[in-house]
């Protein structure tokens, strides 16, 4: 039996097969969902990535018959000990073939760079931030994946528990059949709260001027979740590169902004039309052609996804929803939109999936992040 072999990712052109490794894995499949190659390849360039300045990381390739069957990233947020007292390695960008000698290797390769920091817990599949994409796909294997969702096989879950690797933190996420008439009570109730506060929608005419709102959707989005354990906050810089990578596919009829009387936002939502299958049919290639497709899904589509919700906390339980939710279902109606899916939702943030009560959610996907505490035990499973 061949061996299997790591090595670190030091050249261009190992990065370059880091990033196009699942791919090649996930080839035909129907429901995988390709990143950008262009995209990827920033992420571990410090100059592109604001993450590296208070986080350091290295990739891996897992070789096997001069094939590569597997990766992994390691990666420590300095930012998160520090403000959260969380030490640890988190793990990602785990791809491998259903070989248990490569999954094992990949693991150890985690365990082996905890050990080197003197730290004795790893945990994932994550990323450098709360805003990247987070948790092994436990359920939904036969579900299209989103531009934000990681897609795995269902062989990968039982990989990591043979492993020993135990649940950490888990995510929920529901798809809606769009309804076609507005629940009443949603209709009566978001009248009611807007006088009552006096809050409005605003109205945007362009794209550009949602820029102003931008910088405070990020603050607000810091207000809304900063009770979780996990979430640490969005540097400037962070909002700087998501608006640099996401505005460009952003359509101001998907972007609904709530105001007090002062022209202060108090809540917001981001949807967008789903560009699952405009990516897989760029494979990864925004051009020549990969931007018409985007177009086409921008144009004509029967599907959304929600993004990202922000409600400030002196809002929160006062029905402001309601107004976003009246607003959301115009607009969607408008365009045809049938199909809703959320973002990933931490299984115990109950009053996000509480958002949904009213629109018949069905939970179609579950994803889960992996940890284990490292003992000798742990530290030989390679050996």
């Amino acid at each position: 039996m061949s061996k299997v072999s790591i090595i670190e990712v030091k050249t261009a052109g190992q990065l370059k097969q880091f990033v196009k490794f699942p791919m090649d894995l996930y080839k035909n499949n129907p429901y995988y969902v390709p990143s950008f190659i262009k995209d990827e390849m920033k992420i571990w360039d410090a100059k592109e990535n604001p993450a590296f300045h208070y986080s350091e990381s290295k990739q891996f390739l897992a070789i096997k018959d001069s094939k590569v069957v597997g990766r992994i990233a390691v990666i420590i947020n300095h930012k998160e000990e520090k403000e959260l007292d969380i030490k640890k390695v988190r793990f990602g960008w785990i791809d491998f073939t259903d070989d248990t000698e490569v999954s094992k290797a990949l693991i150890q390769t985690a365990i082996d760079y905890a050990k080197e920091q003197n730290i004795n817990k790893i945990e994932g599949p994550m990323g450098f931030t709360n805003l990247d994409k987070a948790g092994m796909l436990t359920m939904g294997f036969d579900k299209l994946a989103t531009m934000i969702g990681i897609y795995n096989h269902a062989y990968y879950p039982k990989h990591l528990e043979n492993l020993g690797l135990t649940k950490e933190k888990e995510w929920v996420e529901y798809e809606m059949n769009f309804p076609k008439v507005l629940p009443e009570k949603v209709e009566k109730f978001s009248g009611l709260i807007a006088q009552k506060y006096k809050l409005s929608v605003l109205k945007f005419k362009s794209k550009e001027e949602i820029l102003p709102y931008v910088e405070p959707m990020f603050k607000l989005l810091d207000e809304t979740y900063k009770h979780l354990s996990t979430y640490t906050p969005i540097s400037d810089e962070q909002i700087k590169t998501y608006k640099e990578k996401y505005f460009p596919f952003i359509d101001k009829n998907y972007v609904i902004c709530v105001v007090d009387e002062n022209k202060q936002l108090v809540s917001f939502a981001i949807t967008m039309p789903s560009y699952s299958k405009a990516l897989q049919k760029s494979k990864g290639k925004l051009f020549p052609f990969g931007w018409w497709h985007f177009l086409q899904a921008g144009k004509k589509n029967d599907r959304a996804n929600f993004y990202l919700i922000g409600i400030h906390p002196e809002y929160q339980r006062r029905g402001v929803t309601a107004i976003i939710f009246k607003e959301i279902f115009v607009r969607f109606t408008s365009m045809g939109i049938n199909f809703a899916e959320t973002n990933p939702e931490l299984e115990e943030n109950k009053s996000v999936q509480l958002l949904w009560q009213d629109y018949n959610p069905v939970n179609h996907k579950r994803r889960r992040t992996y940890s284990l505490m490292i003992d000798d035990q742990y530290y030989m499973i390679n050996r």
